[in-house]
């Protein structure tokens, strides 16, 4: 199997050719600006609704609140002054009723006077006019239009016909509305409401116009628009970032799955190549082996020197063949209880030898502990893997210090080993459990691999802290057996 026909099994495709990174879709980045793009706009168009409500509704509560209050002044003048049987409609328009008595007449001036001295003090007043159903101007705070006739006004027309509360609002002075002569422009936007003073029968008799401009109704608006906004946007960001925030994670999970996806496919393959080649070169080895031995025991044999480091190197090899086969084999074993102190002092008394031909001083101090869970078989194999390493670090003798520490909530148990060796650099404490990558000369950098291997088959974790000259520490954690 060539490199290409391997790439192109062990990676994704799409549509038979491997996918370059160029071409996978960025979901993170897409989510970001599509979502932004959705969410700014929904929140711009809530916002924009809500201010464009809030407006409207509060526009109509306020004409609302002054028609009633205009209507309950002509009502109460009408009451006050003993005029029943006369609206306010006609008291302002005197044709329409024929002789009156000199009280009657006296009573009704009153009437007039005081409801339009109401309407001309009237909050916020710009300009207040009382319109004849001649679309004649009756009265108004602006003397000026006394007595002018309005026509062409649709709004004016609209509020005859359908009874009054019609409302409109501008920003600007219109020079074609004849009745828009103020004697204070406005400052911001003004109103318009038109009130009808009706009889009993619902005809309008006169049409109050009031412009308006609502100084604390806008402040009010104004806050109110501050607040929908900002709602909106604080909103629309908890919304984004909340949203980002999953797709984020979403997005790590998938890419480490991916990656974790590609690297169990490449590691597959390269157990069934490694597997196929150590299988290959056993009987080579051993053949190798056998005819060095054979040409060893000739007589005279001038060789002898290079035949015996064929047979060290053939060894040698063999030993990285049976190394690499165990490394690949699945792990065998289920869990059990096990007594990590009496394993560690197991696996020292097997180290006691080398431990004193490497003048190495073994300090472990431990008091009863829980027992942990693992496999008896692996856990030894864990512990001569990570001791061999500290006694091969310190070729000129050194201390090699085991400690355990049960962890506060007492559901792990941790084993330091500790060494005086020379140490690592940063890069090969970060390769360090890297496959096939060591710093031993001869070795085949796969024993650490499987520390972890079997460590995590049990729920457990490994780490390795190192610095140059000052030693190696290796922490092994289980899981406390319940």
């Amino acid at each position: 199997m060539n490199a290409a026909s391997f790439w192109s099994r062990y990676l994704p495709v799409r549509g038979g050719a491997p996918i370059a990174a160029g071409e996978q879709f960025d979901l993170l980045r897409g989510f970001s600006i599509i979502s932004l793009l959705i969410i700014g706009a929904v929140a711009i168009g809530l916002g924009s609704l809500s201010t464009r409500f809030l407006m409207t509704e509060s526009l109509e509560r306020d004409a609302l609140l002054s028609a009633q209050f205009i209507q309950a002044v002509a009502i109460g003048e009408i009451r006050h002054h003993d005029l029943s049987g006369m609206q306010m409609g006609a008291v302002l328009a005197p044709s329409v009723y024929g002789m009156l008595n000199d009280e009657t007449a006296r009573n009704r001036g009153r009437a007039r006077s005081e409801f339009l001295d109401h309407l001309a003090h009237l909050p916020d007043i710009l300009l207040a006019t009382i319109y004849s159903p001649e679309r004649v101007v009756v009265w108004s705070t602006n003397p000026a239009l006394v007595g002018r006739k309005i026509e062409g006004d649709t709004a004016l027309d609209a509020a005859f016909t359908s009874g009054g509360r019609v409302s409109a609002r501008y920003n600007e002075v219109q020079d074609g509305r004849i009745e828009q002569q103020f004697i204070h422009p406005p400052e911001e936007f003004f109103i318009e409401n038109y009130i009808p003073l009706i009889d009993e029968q619902g005809n309008v008799l006169a049409m109050v116009e009031i412009y308006k401009e609502p100084v604390d109704l806008i402040e009010r608006v104004n806050r109110g628009f501050r607040l929908i906004w900002m709602a909106t946007a604080l909103g629309g960001l908890a919304i984004y970032f909340g949203l980002f925030w999953i797709v984020w994670r979403a997005s790590k999970l998938l890419a480490s799955q991916q990656d974790q996806l590609v690297a169990n496919k490449t590691y597959g393959g390269l157990v069934e190549m490694s597997t196929a080649v150590a299988h290959s070169m056993r009987n080579p080895l051993a053949n190798i082996r056998t005819s060095a031995e054979l040409a060893a025991s000739m007589e005279g044999q001038p060789a002898g020197k290079n035949i015996a480091d064929i047979v060290a190197q053939v060894d040698r090899m063999s030993i990285w063949v049976r190394d690499l086969l165990l490394c690949l084999r699945p792990l065998k074993g289920e869990s059990e209880q096990v007594d990590l102190i009496g394993a560690v002092h197991a696996v020292l008394s097997s180290f006691e030898q080398q431990l004193t031909g490497s003048k190495v001083q073994v300090a472990f101090v431990s008091g009863p502990m829980p027992l942990v869970v693992s496999h008896q078989l692996l856990l030894a194999q864990v512990l001569n893997s990570v001791i061999a390493n500290a006694i091969e670090a310190m070729p000129e003798g050194g201390r090699l210090d085991i400690s355990t520490a049960l962890s506060a909530d007492g559901k792990t148990l941790n084993l330091s080993i500790n060494d005086t060796g020379k140490g690592m650099t940063r890069q090969q404490e970060m390769m360090a459990f890297k496959s096939f990558y060591t710093t031993k000369l001869g070795g085949l950098g796969i024993g650490l691999i499987m520390v972890r291997q079997i460590m995590e088959r049990f729920g457990g974790e490994v780490s390795l802290s190192s610095q140059e000259q000052a030693g190696t520490r290796v922490c092994l954690s289980f899981r406390v057996a319940g």
